[in-house]
């Protein structure tokens, strides 16, 4: 059974705080928007999708995350902003 849009998001958060690199914070999101593009998600849904992410990510307490953690946090919101934006002047 495929995964729901609320699962997915919850397994790319799980990859995003327990990566070992920006590099691969970022080689993870760019994978699972690759997916839904193969998937034919349209790009309304990608951009609320990322920015569920986000605001999720957005609710994390620095304190109880480690510094590896936080700062994947905060590439992802910055790569999910960058995504968002391009996908936006994308559809003009």
């Amino acid at each position: 059974m495929p995964l729901s849009l609320d699962d997915y998001r919850t397994k790319l958060i799980d990859k995003i705080l327990f990566s070992t690199s920006q590099e691969e914070v970022k080689r993870f999101i760019d994978t699972a928007i690759k997916a839904l593009g193969e998937h034919k998600v349209n790009a309304h849904i990608i951009a609320r999708f990322l920015d569920k992410i986000s605001s999720e990510l957005e609710l994390f307490d620095p304190m109880d995350k480690d510094a590896q953690q936080w700062s994947n946090i905060k590439v992802a919101r910055i790569h999910f902003f960058r995504i968002k934006r391009s996908l936006e002047s994308f559809a003009l």
